[in-house]
């Protein structure tokens, strides 16, 4: 694939969803990913968090990667890996400590074997303090880190975010720290280690709630669908459903009654300044749903848009990927897969200028070890030290 990172080696430890989020990046984008993993088992749909590799989610995680399979318990296969380190320009990964030390893929050794190399880690809480040697998911740091006290409605008591919001997010930071250590490095020619993790990641996502705490000690609760500091903004009655409508501030307040033929609504005693509409949120909402009611969810979004007041309906998962801004969009396109045939998974959300979107991804998630002997080959070994590693179980054969 021609993208900016087309010059770029990635050798791929990471397992379960955010490392391979971070990875996913990198690949996407035209990085040569060389995924490393355990040789594998006679199930292919495995037990791990992410299902089988030729599920949906290892399938939109691990697609334009090539898989290698080594023992890294074997002597030989961390000798392996070390020899692959001495090209690679960024190793991600996201084991355990004493599991990465125990397995010589730590970033002191690797960095000892390539100083250029920049080595990036994922974790659940971080690389050292109290929490370092926890096991971290994102539904345990959605609650550590306050996310789910202000998720849901009030009284009902803590919710989860319905994504895997600390995983991804932790990816996605992940990623954007190595494109920034990948620049460090053009600069300098010094490689470095890029760590976050998903306490770290959530905390950050909190964004200006968290601010409102840290600045002033405001602590920020659940408001359910309507938005915690913006009123009038959150989810109405439409005649056939519900829509999300966005009517804060004077100018859109009145294009909303304008575009509804609200005037007695707008003409309210009660609601004639930002400070009134905020200090009345529930009344408002009531007096609003009673307008918003007499039309459908398509009127609502019509009228509203052409005047200006962001609204749009609550779409399933389907709807959303149906709508037609998002088909146009093209956010699902086919993955060649040689078992499976073309699949759609759902493509990177950054658009490049010099680096169009392809028509298709260059290869669907591989099965773990597919492509262990075309890898080596490619880097260099010899058909004899292939069979070598093969016959010994090095690698998968």
């Amino acid at each position: 694939m021609q993208g900016p990172l087309q010059h770029i080696r990635v050798l791929d430890l990471t397992i379960a969803r955010a490392g391979p989020t971070a990875v996913r990046l990198l690949a996407d984008w035209g990085a040569e990913v060389i995924k490393i993993e355990p040789p594998p088992r006679k199930d292919i749909a495995g037990q791990s968090v992410t299902g089988g590799r030729r599920g949906p989610d290892e399938q939109n995680l691990h697609r334009n990667k090539r898989s290698l399979a080594i023992n890294l318990k074997d002597p030989a296969g961390q000798a392996l890996l070390h020899r692959l380190a001495q090209s690679a320009d960024i190793v991600v990964e996201n084991f355990r400590s004493e599991v990465k030390y125990r397995l010589g893929v730590d970033y002191d050794t690797l960095k000892a074997i390539n100083p250029r190399l920049i080595y990036a880690s994922i974790s659940g809480f971080g690389q050292d303090g109290p929490y370092a040697n926890r096991p971290g998911v994102d539904q345990i740091v959605q609650g550590m880190s306050g996310l789910m006290s202000v998720t849901g409605n009030p009284g009902q008591g803590p919710m989860r975010v319905g994504v895997a919001i600390s995983d991804t997010s932790a990816g996605m930071f992940l990623g954007q720290g190595i494109l920034l250590a990948l620049l460090h490095r053009e600069r300098t020619g010094e490689g470095q280690w890029v760590h976050t993790s998903l306490f770290e990641a959530m905390l950050a996502k909190l964004d200006f709630q968290g601010a409102r705490f840290t600045m002033s000690g405001e602590v920020a609760e659940q408001q359910g669908n309507d938005h915690p500091t913006q009123v009038p903004m959150g989810t109405f009655l439409a005649a056939d459903g519900y829509v999300n409508i966005a009517a804060y501030g004077s100018h859109m307040w009145r294009r909303f009654c304008d575009a509804l033929g609200a005037d007695e609504l707008f003409a309210h005693p009660d609601y004639q300044s930002v400070a009134e509409r905020v200090a009345r949120r529930d009344e408002i909402k009531r007096d609003m749903n009673a307008v918003t009611q007499q039309f459908s969810v398509a009127e609502l979004v019509q009228r509203l848009n052409t005047e200006g007041v962001p609204c749009g309906p609550i779409n399933t998962i389907a709807e959303g990927f149906s709508d037609p801004q998002a088909e146009h969009l093209r956010m699902a396109k086919p993955a060649p897969h040689e078992v499976l045939g073309d699949l759609q998974l759902v493509r990177s959300p950054i658009n490049m200028s010099r680096f169009p979107h392809p028509d298709q991804f260059t290869n669907a998630a591989p099965d773990p070890g597919a492509d262990s002997a075309a890898v080596l080959r490619d880097l260099g070994f010899s058909a004899d030290e292939i069979a070598e590693l093969q016959t010994n179980s090095v690698i998968a054969s």
